[in-house]
């Protein structure tokens, strides 16, 4: 049986050197690209079709739960785990709407990530206790969930709100998703009609509170 083969995306190249080596150690499984942001993720995925992508949620340019539904939309074989530092129910929640099949926290892939990618590889999912109690949960509710506030906007807004929030101009946000300057100035103002925001630092703290972008917090100060 030939081994499943493995996409990396996270923008933190000490994560993905990480994961590589964690991931060489195993026969029945390999690397087919890496990437750096979560465009770049739905490019390699739709370009080398691996049979896992590993993705970090708060990644540049896309963030990984946008990118998540591109990957899978574009080809339902794949099968997505996510990697990541947060764990809420917010969060948990929109993962499954994206549909992953996997979500790990960094702080357990050393001990996990291999039985993780082994699960998704063999047709199966993968999620913590905590998190499979919240799949529990929802699935007892009749999956009657109410749609977080992003979702009011497509799928091409939120990859305007991310860019913009970003810091990036119309024309830049035109230039990075090949549309002309016209049509992002469009975009732009239907979404921020749709949110009833009026600038760009309330559209960065919208985007912040529903997970579009996050934001790194300093380290701490040593005494």
């Amino acid at each position: 049986m030939k081994p499943a083969r493995v996409l990396i995306a996270d923008d933190h190249e000490v994560v993905r050197h990480g994961i590589r080596v964690m991931v060489q150690t195993c026969p029945n499984l390999e690397i087919c690209g890496e990437a750096s942001d979560g465009r770049q993720a739905v490019n390699l995925a739709s370009q080398l079709r691996p049979d896992i992508v590993i993705i970090d949620i708060g990644m540049p340019q896309l963030n990984g739960l946008d990118a998540t539904r591109q990957i899978v939309h574009d080809n339902a074989n794949i099968k997505v785990l996510i990697l990541t530092m947060h764990e809420s129910e917010q969060i948990v929640r929109e993962v499954l709407a994206a549909g992953a099949r996997g979500y790990l926290l960094k702080s357990d892939a050393g001990r996990d990530l291999i039985s993780a990618l082994e699960a998704l590889a063999g047709r199966k999912t993968f999620f913590t206790s905590k998190v499979a109690e919240i799949v529990l949960e929802t699935y007892l509710k009749g999956g009657q969930e109410q749609p977080a506030p992003k979702d009011v906007l497509t799928s091409r807004e939120r990859e305007v709100v991310q860019l913009l929030a970003e810091g990036k101009s119309t024309k830049e946000v035109a230039v990075a998703l090949g549309l002309s300057v016209k049509t992002a100035e469009t975009h732009r103002s239907n979404l921020m009609r749709k949110l009833d925001v009026h600038s760009v630092s309330q559209l960065v703290l919208y985007a912040v509170r529903n997970n579009i972008v996050q934001v790194v917090s300093p380290p701490a100060e040593q005494a």
